[in-house]
């Protein structure tokens, strides 16, 4: 047989793709190898190819009815390249062929117009259908492509033409419902269910259940859920759902527990939800149990679980589960996706194994701005100022910006370790780049300022805030109190309370803490008042600290030891302690001697604590009792920690601690020590007296 001219040129396009590409000019491909030619080049995308082995199919295909398949193949190939032109003459080619109304046919054409957002070309094609089947492709294909409101408007004009809904139709309709949250709409569905002829239906009761818990209606979605007759894995996790969205994790753990005691099979999802809501609620252990049991049952363990495991581990401290999870991480080919890899620096910072995180770091091939964030936060976590800074630069060298996530981490390193250095050069940063909306990083930028002891600075920042709140407020009063400014923080808490700003707790501690360093007793006194009566709020040991510590600092010895004897809540050992400095202060040994029994008795195993014994017996010269001090000091194995200080020699700060001889820069050290010994004395700042004491201790 010849090959027509014709033939000839579209067998040489298909030469490419044909099986065996020699035999094409030898015979006229057979009408079965083209339909299954048609179909895969489909399937993978080669639309041009496809057309040409459908040019040569209808020159010889012996009936119509055979381009049915190929057709429909080469539809969902248009619509998964959105190409208008092959889907139009396909459009054309079943009018002409009687296709328009297959079952086949149809349904594509209906998606093929709507992924391309030509919605009233796809509803055209149903309009004047009573028959409800495309109709539900219609609502399917809208609800798809989440054009939600024409899904609405499509079942409406159904009903409105007298077209029956079946079980399909309900179940997308109430899908859609749940998806815009349009309870009404979903209760007038539930309506025509009930008085419709879809009778008992899982698939309908399950898209019920989910759409009232989607609405927030819990306890109608409860109900129906209950007085379902049979329940399916479905039916379980759309009520599991509906909690964990509202977080009602106790209810939600609840019918996880009724769903295992049941034994239906609980998938990846359901799983996943109940350890996040654990590791929501604080249950940390919990959500690694229940991950175990996932391993152990292979329950679809996913990234998603890994992820959970990882922050549970973090949160919890376990470093060893932590590592048993990013073996298996590795084993599942997962320990490079960006939330695991994340998850893994954060667990490992968080575990004190920073070395750790570094490696996960240093191997991490694709990194994110979370990536970088991550690392920095771990070494800011461990107070690490220069890798911090480092990193921060690396970030950047990188190519990345820092967000406002980036800057708080550093400046909250900043203010823990007064770094003014780094904290001045990120507040250019945040001028530069104009973080005016972000109020917490200018919090953070007025307690770095107000903990580095710049009180005037961080009350610039402070004015130049528009939307201060509690914590900003907070901030400049603690700042105000460590410098001794009393009536500066008073001044402000006033005006935080004109604003309408209520003080919380933290606040209080501020406050009543800067009224302790300036001696403002009747201020703190009416303070602490104020905030049982006024501001409703419990007194915690903190205040009740401040409040001991005002009285000790005033010399009113016997207020603050009738405050400590008082307090709802055992005192502490700081507590008494505090007192028995203040009496070796005021030379009261009587109030002294009771305060060191109370200490003494709480077994402390803080040196400190027997040094302000030690020193207060040595000062009202009871030899004796210093005695017993030191033999028990002695006898427990307590020893003093030498003092520590941080000094900056210039290329980063380095610890200094008392007699160290070490740093090469040591006699600049003490040549400026001495000088501050010297003027302090000349002040009256230095007992010689009790320094000799405190040597003797210390030995």
């Amino acid at each position: 047989m010849s090959i027509p001219s014709s033939t000839s040129r579209n067998l040489l396009r298909i030469h490419s793709w044909w099986p065996n590409p020699s035999q094409a000019f030898q015979q006229t491909p057979s009408v079965p190898s083209l339909i299954d030619a048609i179909a895969n080049l489909s399937t993978s995308n080669q639309l041009s190819n496809a057309f040409v082995a459908f040019s040569l199919l209808q020159l010889h295909s012996p009936s119509s009815f055979l381009l049915l398949r190929p057709i429909s193949s080469l539809l969902s190939c248009s619509t998964t390249l959105k190409s208008l032109p092959h889907g139009v003459q396909l459009h054309t080619q079943s009018i002409t062929l009687g296709f328009l109304t297959n079952h086949l046919i149809a349904p594509r054409l209906i998606s093929f117009y709507t992924s391309l957002g030509l919605l009233s070309d796809a509803r055209s094609l149903v309009v004047d259908s009573l028959d409800a089947l495309p109709w539900n492709v219609l609502i399917s294909s809208y609800a798809k492509n989440g054009f939600f409101l024409q899904a609405v408007d499509a079942y409406r004009d159904l009903v409105g033409r007298g077209v029956e809904p079946d079980s399909f139709t309900y179940t997308k309709m109430l899908s859609v419902c749940g998806e815009v949250v349009d309870l009404e709409l979903g209760k007038e569905v539930h309506a025509r269910v009930m008085e419709g002829g879809a009778g008992w239906d899982l698939f309908v009761m399950n898209a019920l259940v989910g759409m009232y818990a989607k609405c927030g209606s819990l306890d109608v979605a409860r109900k129906l859920f209950d007085e379902m007759p049979e329940r399916d894995v479905v039916s379980w996790n759309s009520m599991i759902s509906g909690y964990a969205s509202k977080e009602m994790w106790k209810e939600a753990f609840q019918v996880f527990d009724l769903m295992r005691a049941e034994r239906v099979e609980v998938n990846s999802v359901t799983w996943n939800t109940i350890a996040g809501g654990y590791l929501q609620v604080g249950k940390h252990e919990e959500a690694l149990r229940l991950i175990s049991q996932m391993i152990w049952n292979g329950s679809g363990v996913d990234f998603v679980t890994m992820v959970i495991g990882l922050n549970a581990c973090s949160r919890f401290g376990s470093l060893k589960l932590g590592k048993e999870i990013h073996g298996l991480a590795v084993r599942m080919c997962c320990d490079e996706m960006e939330t695991v890899l994340n998850a893994l620096i954060t667990m490992y910072s968080r575990c004190k194994s920073i070395n750790y995180a570094r490696i996960v770091f240093g191997r991490a091939m694709n990194r994110n701005l979370v990536t970088w964030n991550s690392m920095i936060a771990g070494f800011a976590l461990e107070d690490q100022v220069e890798e911090t800074s480092l990193a921060f630069q690396d970030m950047v060298l990188s190519g990345f910006q820092p967000n406002y996530v980036t800057v708080v981490t550093v400046l909250s390193l900043c203010a823990r370790v007064a770094n003014l250095q780094h904290g001045c050069e990120l507040h250019c940063h945040i001028i530069k780049h104009g973080y005016k909306g972000y109020r917490l990083l200018w919090n953070a930028l007025v307690d770095m300022y107000s903990k580095s002891g710049r009180i005037s600075i961080a009350k610039r920042v402070f004015d130049t805030m528009s939307d201060c709140d509690g914590i900003s407020y907070t901030s400049l009063m603690a700042g105000y109190g460590m410098q001794g400014d009393g009536h500066s923080a008073v001044k402000l808490f006033e005006e935080m309370i004109e604003y309408g700003i209520k003080p919380d707790h933290v606040s209080m501690v501020a406050i009543l803490s800067a009224c302790s360093h300036s001696g403002l007793v009747s201020e703190g006194e009416m303070l602490f008042d104020k905030m049982i009566n006024l501001y409703n709020i419990a007194p915690r040991m903190e205040h009740f600290s401040c409040m001991v510590d005002l009285y000790a600092r005033a010399g009113l010895l016997s207020k603050a030891e009738e405050m400590l004897n008082r307090t709802p809540i055992p005192p502490t050992a700081a507590m008494w302690a505090a007192l028995v400095g203040a009496c070796q202060v005021h030379g009261d040994t009587e109030i002294g001697e009771r305060a060191a029994r109370k200490l003494l008795d709480m077994n402390t195993d803080n040196a400190g604590h027997y040094v302000l014994i030690a020193n207060m017996y040595a000062a009202a010269g009871c030899w004796g009792e210093l005695a017993k001090v030191r033999t028990l000091m002695r006898d427990l194995g307590v020893r003093k920690a030498p003092g520590c200080a941080w000094a900056d020699l210039g290329t980063g700060f380095r610890p200094f601690l008392v007699g160290d001889r070490s740093s090469p820069l040591s006699p600049e050290i003490y040549d400026v020590l001495d000088g501050l010994f010297e003027q302090m004395r000349d002040t009256g700042n230095i007992d010689d007296e009790m320094l000799v004491f405190d040597e003797q201790v210390e030995a």
